[in-house]
């Protein structure tokens, strides 16, 4: 054959020497890929953006400090669980931890809404291919010599994804409540308008689209119904769910980048870097 077929000694086959192994029957290429694109530059885009958002998060998450700019509270930092919050006029101070508590209290509901993103599909495929290489791209081949698929710890627990999904639903409603309070002013006046609140409300918003066109939420919806036409309410709302989910990429990246700008802004006028401009 012109393409210089074997057949393999074994199982696996062949090692070419770029260090991939072929299937048995493929042709011995000793290629690792015939690509001729930048195909490298995607997955090296997406683990520079995540690498920025993980050190960015973890500096202002261990903190504990600088979070609250009264009517605003930063959303890494809501619902507070610790008695060392600070203190927030109607807002979401809920002191479930008591005083024993020594860190900053964003690590405590932060689990919920990380945990969510860390087992989100689009995520999975963003991180195993940007920091992992597996596999790196497609038609580009992964370096590694074995693949046991989320069986095993700590990948099986990519299945509790619908119980994370659970949890974000509850932080979306806090951050909701946040972005309520936010129509206040510094003196706790209701009636007013700063761009804070355009940056929560913006937030929010972009939470709920990405959170609402996760592949659980569209299952839950309607993946296990076998008669569409007997429940049209859960089929139209599957219906939309499924419109947003083909947008699951996208919605993802602008509601990490969101929530990063909007903890930001509270920072910034918490050590009084500037005034929160006021519409009315």
């Amino acid at each position: 054959m012109a393409t210089g077929t074997t057949k393999p000694p074994g199982p696996e086959g062949p090692r070419p020497s770029g260090g991939v192994r072929q299937a048995p029957g493929r042709a011995s290429i000793a290629a690792a890929h015939l690509r001729t694109d930048r195909w490298w530059l995607s997955p090296g885009a997406t683990a520079l953006g995540l690498l920025i958002f993980v050190v960015y998060s973890s500096w202002r998450a261990f903190s504990g400090a600088d979070y609250y700019a009264s009517p605003y509270v930063s959303p890494f930092y809501s619902p507070c669980l610790a008695e060392n919050c600070e203190a927030m006029k109607a807002g979401p101070n809920w002191a479930l931890f008591g005083d024993w508590w020594p860190l900053s209290p964003a690590l405590i509901i932060l689990v919920f809404p990380l945990g969510f993103r860390l087992t989100c599909y689009y995520y999975r495929k963003a991180y195993y291919r940007g920091f992992w290489a597996s596999p790196p791209a497609c038609a580009v081949a992964e370096p590694h010599s074995s693949y046991s698929g989320e069986r095993r710890f700590p990948l099986i627990l990519q299945n509790l994804h619908r119980y994370f999904f659970y949890a974000a639903l509850l932080v979306a409603l806090v951050l909701s409540y946040d972005t309520l309070l936010g129509f206040r002013n510094e003196d706790y006046e209701w009636g007013h308008m700063g761009l804070g609140t355009l940056v929560l409300l913006v937030n929010v918003a972009l939470i709920w689209l990405y959170t609402l066109s996760c592949h659980s939420c569209r299952h839950i919806m309607g993946g296990r119904l076998r008669h569409f036409s007997k429940h049209p309410v859960r089929y139209r709302l599957w219906g939309w769910i499924g419109k947003l989910n083909g947008r699951h990429m996208e919605l993802a990246w602008a509601s990490l980048i969101s929530v990063g700008l909007a903890d930001l802004y509270v920072y910034l006028l918490a050590i009084g870097a500037f005034s929160d401009p006021q519409f009315f």
